[in-house]
């Protein structure tokens, strides 16, 4: 059995009312989805505190992944159990696993070791259902577009060639990048040329995320840009009457969820966008929730801090007023050595000035969180092949540049083994004066803020449009979004566009491939290099592995 399973199958889970009881919150504003999960009801956002004396926000992000692995959320777990230990009350709050990285290569999204959140097997898998919630109402919207084309007596003129909404499914499946629809004859719709997302694409994930309660849910989902008429008159969700079908579907997954963590400290979980595709973090309700019930919250951005924490600060902090008051950036040994061009299979073995050689992706990430004016903390997640002369190569260097920093054995250890982690960030988060300030402002026009983010955050000397994105830009101007956010999709890989540059490139240019737009969620995405909002699997899929027996034990799951 995977050990991180088996850890998590051996844990004392305790029933979740009392860890609603830790937070405050009654038996009966739980609503239960059995004895370890429950929905909580937006009530218990509390306004007058989130406005006089909310919680202190310490988001989590990391250096550009590699291979070997960071552990950012196995970080943020261990570095809530390390802070609860230290007398702080304390709540995760985090994404929802997809279920196509599960089934893929990356596994799940519940941590990892000692530092999980339970019951890991049903988060990971169909947990309270929010996802399938989101893929129904993404989709209803596609039924309602292609019933509208069909329809002879309600027909709103829509031009099939110019609707850009796409179908989703949460799973990894390449077949589906581009479909064709209508097949069948004259009863079965008009055939068009279309697509699949998967679901942690949709912009309904990016406006679950966004959203404030269920009148901004409604109104942003009526804003959702679906193509022209045939003589070139934008279509919304609400000319079709969608958005409170849309949003009926959404009535429980709009709720957060509460689960807990192996030492029975609050866990809350709901939404879960991509950050290379999409936005990258967890609802502002969950987060509101926990900065309303809890004295700390740490929360998690998806992938490097170029990508997730960009999109967190620039898009869900402006959108929703919150204002971390520390930064986390993780790092590992391994993913140093990584960025200083050693082979995966000898990352292994001691390797100080490998470790040297990949510190400039640590400085980079380390510099852009100073240009948004947070008060940054490194936490070097510990692996039993770190040598403590690589470890202090990175602590060194943390000092040099006048940057607190702390080792964490958080899968080993879990609280534990994030004490001193937790001490650090609790005195920067307690001390912190600086103000957090966005890297744009709305106002700009859509080329000046890609052009900011490509060359402020990732270090590219120039931005290329392809004839698509121009005519893309085109568009976007004469339907008069220019004010919206940008929510660049870039590879995870590399602060460039390009996956093979690993450290810290130089004189590269960004390539625009295409715009698409979210006018629902209140930003545009840049697509550029190769990046896909429909993965595939792997070679060899995880599912392969996973297998459940004739008592119901499940194995396999990661």
């Amino acid at each position: 059995m995977n050990i991180d399973l088996k850890i998590a199958l051996e844990a004392k889970i305790r029933p979740i009312g009392e860890i609603a009881k830790k937070l405050g919150i009654a038996a009966d504003d739980l609503e239960l989805y059995g004895k370890y999960k429950a929905k909580l009801p937006l009530r218990l956002i509390n306004s007058e505190k989130l406005k006089n004396n909310p919680g202190k926000l310490i988001l989590v992000s990391a250096i550009s992944p590699t291979p070997a692995g960071e552990g950012k959320t196995t970080v943020s777990i261990g570095l809530t159990e390390g802070l609860n230990r230290i007398g702080r009350a304390t709540t995760v709050v985090l994404r929802e696993p997809s279920l196509g990285p599960v089934f893929g290569i990356k596994g799940g999204a519940a941590g990892g070791g000692y530092s999980q959140v339970i019951p890991m097997e049903d988060i990971n898998l169909h947990f309270t259902g929010d996802f399938s919630a989101i893929e129904k109402a993404n989709n209803l919207l596609a039924a309602l577009i292609d019933n509208n084309i069909q329809s002879n007596t309600r027909s709103l003129n829509i031009d099939p060639r110019t609707v850009s909404w796409k179908r989703v499914m949460d799973m990894n499946d390449r077949s589906l990048r581009s479909v064709i629809v209508g097949l069948g004859g004259t009863a079965s719709g008009i055939p068009r040329e279309t697509s699949f997302n998967i679901t942690a694409a949709s912009e309904i994930m990016a406006i679950l995320c966004l959203a404030e309660d269920f009148h901004d849910l409604k109104e942003r989902m009526g804003r959702i840009f679906v193509g022209f008429t045939f003589d070139k008159k934008p279509i919304y969700a609400r000319d079709l009457n969608a958005e409170g079908a849309m949003a009926l579907l959404l009535k429980d997954a709009i709720k957060p969820n509460l689960v807990q963590t192996l030492e029975g400290n609050p866990a809350i979980i709901h939404g879960g966008p991509f950050a290379n595709i999409a936005q990258g973090t967890n609802s502002v309700l969950a987060t509101k929730m926990g900065l309303s019930l809890s004295d700390y919250v740490v929360t998690e951005a998806g992938f490097g801090f170029d990508l997730g924490a960009e999109k967190f600060l620039d898009i869900k902090c402006v959108s929703a007023g919150l204002e971390p008051q520390a930064a986390v950036l993780v790092a590992t040994v391994r993913a140093l050595k990584y960025h200083g061009e050693i082979p995966v299979a000898d990352l292994k073995e001691p390797n100080p000035q490998a470790v040297k050689e990949g510190l400039p992706n640590l400085e980079k990430h380390i510099e852009n969180m100073l240009k948004f004016n947070v008060c940054p903390v490194v936490a070097i997640n510990r692996f039993a092949t770190d040598s403590e002369e690589e470890l202090n190569v990175i602590l060194d260097r943390c000092k040099e540049l006048g940057v607190k920093a702390a080792v964490a054995d958080v899968w080993g250890k879990g609280g534990e083994g994030t004490e001193e982690l937790a001490q650090v960030v609790a005195k920067v988060a307690d001390e912190c004066v600086s103000s957090f300030k966005p890297m744009y402002e709305r106002a700009w026009s859509i080329e000046r803020k890609v052009e900011t983010i490509a060359k402020e955050i990732y270090g590219a000397s120039a931005i290329d449009y392809t004839s698509q994105a121009k005519k893309d830009l085109k568009t976007i101007d004469a339907l008069g979004l220019n004010q919206l956010a940008v929510c660049i999709a870039k590879t995870q890989q590399s602060l460039s566009d390009n996956p093979k540059l690993l450290g810290r490139p130089k004189n590269f240019i960004v390539t625009v491939r295409q715009i698409e737009i979210a006018a629902g969620a209140g930003f545009v995405i840049p697509i550029t290099g190769n990046i896909m909002r429909m993965p595939g699997l792997p070679q060899t899929p995880a599912a392969e592995f996973m297998n459940i027996d004739d008592d119901g034990n499940i194995s396999g799951l990661s």
